[in-house]
C-alpha cells in the first residue's frame, strides 16, 4: 500500500484587533492625525514667552529683530538725526523767542519753549545712544524716558502759565510777513524731523526716540498754529483769544504725555535695574 501523504497544518489566522463582527474598520484616507497643530501651538507659545521675557532680561525687542551691524547702523543714524535736530531747533527757538517778544504771540512763545524742549529731548536721545554696547538696553531706554517725562511736565507748566497770562491780560498778537515766514519754515522743519525720528524709533523700538519725535511733531503743529491764529486775528479781531487758547491746549497735551510717560516708565526702570550689563 502507498504511504499516506502528510496533510500540512493550516496557517494560523491573525485577527485584526480593529475588526468588528468579522469586518475591518475602514480608514478614511482624508482623515490624518493632526500632529502639526500641537507642535505649532507649542512653538508659538514659546515665541510669545520669549518675547514677553525680553524686557525682563533688560533687552528691547529690537535685540531679536536686528543683526549687530544693523543695530549699530541705525544707532548712528539716530545720533545724526538728534544732533541735526539740536542745531536746527536751537536756531528755531531763538527765532521764535524773538518773534514772541516782538509780536506778543503766546503761540510763538509756546513754540519757542517747545523748541527748547526739543533740544533737551534730543540731548537725552544722544545720551541714550552714545554707548554702542547699550543699543538694546531697556534700562537705559527707560531712564531716558523718565527724564523726558519730567522735562515735558516742567515745560508744559511754563507754556500753560504764559498762555493763561496772555489771555488774562488780553494780549493781542501782531501780524506781518516775518511771522508768516517763521511759521512756515518752523512747521515744515519740525514735521520732517518728527517723521524721521518716528521711523528710526520704530526700527530700534526706542520709546525715547519716538517721544522726541512726538515733541518735534508738536513743534510743527505749533509752528503752523502761529500762522493760523495770526491770520484769523487779522480778519476777525474778535477772535483774539485763539492764540492763547492754542498755547494752553498744546501745553496740556505735553503735560498729559509727560505724566503718562512717567507712569509707564518708572515701574519698568525698577524692573530692569538689575540688568545694567550694557552700561
Amino acid at each position: 500500500m502507498p504511504e499516506p501523504t502528510p496533510v500540512p497544518d493550516p496557517a494560523p489566522v491573525v485577527v485584526d484587533p480593529s475588526a468588528v463582527n468579522g469586518q475591518c474598520q475602514q480608514t478614511d484616507p482624508q482623515q490624518q492625525p493632526d500632529t502639526e497643530s500641537p507642535g505649532e501651538a507649542l512653538k508659538m507659545d514659546q515665541e510669545m514667552k520669549i518675547t514677553d521675557s525680553i524686557e525682563d532680561q533688560g533687552l528691547l525687542e529690537s535685540s531679536m529683530r536686528l543683526k549687530p551691524h544693523e543695530a549699530q547702523s541705525y544707532r548712528k543714524k539716530a545720533l545724526w538725526v538728534s544732533w541735526t535736530s539740536i542745531v536746527v531747533t536751537i536756531v528755531l527757538a531763538i527765532t521764535a523767542f524773538t518773534v514772541s517778544i516782538m509780536r506778543h504771540s503766546a503761540s510763538a512763545f509756546g513754540f519757542a519753549f517747545d523748541a527748547t524742549l526739543d533740544v533737551l529731548s534730543s540731548i537725552i536721545v544722544v545720551w541714550r545712544y552714545s554707548n554702542a554696547a547699550a543699543v538694546h538696553s531697556a534700562h537705559r531706554e527707560y531712564i531716558a524716558c523718565v527724564i523726558l517725562g519730567v522735562v515735558f511736565i516742567l515745560s508744559s507748566l511754563c507754556i500753560v502759565g504764559k498762555a493763561i497770562h496772555d489771555l488774562a491780560t488780553k494780549l493781542l498778537p501782531e501780524v506781518d510777513d516775518f511771522l508768516f515766514s517763521v511759521s512756515i519754515v518752523s512747521g515744515l522743519v519740525c514735521i520732517i524731523l518728527a517723521v524721521i525720528k518716528f521711523m528710526l524709533g520704530k526700527v530700534l523700538t526706542g520709546r525715547a526716540l519716538i517721544t522726541d519725535g512726538f515733541n518735534s511733531l508738536v513743534g510743527g503743529i505749533m509752528g503752523f498754529s502761529i500762522l493760523i491764529s495770526a491770520e484769523v486775528f487779522k480778519h476777525e479781531p474778535k477772535v483774539w483769544y485763539l492764540d492763547g487758547t492754542i498755547g494752553v491746549l498744546i501745553g496740556l497735551i505735553i503735560l498729559a504725555y509727560g505724566v503718562k510717560l512717567l507712569l509707564d516708565m518708572i515701574p519698568r526702570v525698577r524692573q530692569t535695574r538689575n540688568y545694567e550689563r550694557f552700561e
